[in-house]
């Protein structure tokens, strides 16, 4: 099979084409990444040898480029990871959000209705389903309700995906999963950003209480459900990926502490994020009915892997956090007030 993967040196791009050509090396990957703050060549610069791997440097919202590539190499499915992701991000700049996670993928649309593709995968998240309650978790066939330029592009991008479907019969599938975690995440999303903090011994911003609860996925589990949608998915349907691990942040935060030997006195509460979502939760039981899809990693076992990683790759993340991800980092959270 021969695949586009947009995104691809994205954290959770880069996971899946690691995986991928592991599992299934007579596949053949193209990845097209424009490498904007998120997207580091670095993550997979031991593959670029291999004979199934290409990558191409551009932008899934140039028209021109994706028709020539899909002409081309005449691609039988495509798997979409190419997003901006980050909340605060959005809330700063909110046209970036929709010209890649909305253009980009009618761009990926059009080209995929023209040329036949066999599968179009659409990666999308459960932050499009809003905010929850106290209780209960959301559904595919839960009405969207998104609270940030971030979330409402990628709802947009959606609901676009499925009319593809049902106006041009185009195969599109959708996975929407909970937050996930592990190696080569960018270091502004939680987790990486509270290890790298505490190892040098520098305070964890926390938004409001920390009592935001959110379910946790990690990296590798999203990667083989979107492998199994890929492969025996319904075409028209939306698939949950969701980690059955809810937690609040806080308690996620005090045992990455625990784990690196760490006071709590680091955690530094910070006014909130506006916007922000309280309490995430994904039902994933279709597609473990369907396709026989469960989590393998537990939360304990994934975080304790994900600090070694950033242990053991240092050299990684110091190269981003010396350049623009200070800038953004002392942008957003050193001028924050500090809540008593």
């Amino acid at each position: 099979m021969k695949l586009l993967v947009t995104g691809g040196c994205g954290f959770i791009g880069t996971n899946f084409i690691r995986a991928h050509l592991r599992e299934k090396p007579e596949d053949f990957i193209v990845n097209i990444d424009l490498l904007t703050y998120a997207g580091n060549p670095e993550n997979l610069r031991d593959v670029e040898s291999q004979p199934n791997y290409l990558f191409v440097h551009g932008d899934i919202a140039d028209a021109t480029l994706i028709d020539e590539l899909f002409r081309t190499h005449r691609f039988d499915a495509v798997v979409n990871f190419a997003a901006e992701s980050h909340v605060d991000r959005s809330i700063e700049t909110p046209h970036v959000f929709l010209r890649t996670n909305v253009l980009g993928t009618q761009t990926l649309l059009d080209a995929a209705r023209r040329h036949g593709i066999q599968r179009f995968v659409q990666i999308s998240t459960d932050e499009v389903y809003g905010s929850l309650g106290p209780t209960g978790a959301f559904k595919e066939t839960t009405p969207l309700a998104p609270r940030s330029p971030y979330s409402a592009s990628k709802a947009a991008a959606d609901h676009l995906a499925l009319a593809y479907y049902h106006t041009y019969k185009l195969p599109v599938l959708i996975t929407r999963c909970s937050n996930n975690y592990g190696p080569y995440q960018y270091p502004e999303k939680l987790l990486p950003l509270s290890i790298i903090n505490v190892l040098h011994d520098r305070e964890i911003p926390v938004y409001g209480d920390g009592m935001q609860r959110r379910e946790w996925l990690h990296v590798s589990d999203h990667c083989r459900g979107i492998e199994l949608v890929l492969e025996k998915g319904r075409e028209g349907e939306v698939y949950n990926i969701g980690g059955v691990n809810e937690r609040p942040n806080i308690e996620v935060l005090k045992l990455l502490l625990e784990i690196l030997n760490k006071p709590t006195s680091l955690l530094c509460h910070v006014e909130d994020r506006p916007g922000h979502d309280r309490r995430y939760a994904i039902d994933s039981t279709k597609i473990r009915t369907e396709l026989g899809w469960e989590p393998l990693v537990s939360f304990e076992e994934g975080l304790a892997s994900t600090v070694r990683w950033y242990l053991e790759n240092r050299s990684w993340w110091e190269r981003i956090i010396s350049g623009e991800f200070r800038n953004y980092y002392e942008r957003m959270y050193g001028n924050r007030k500090k809540l008593s």
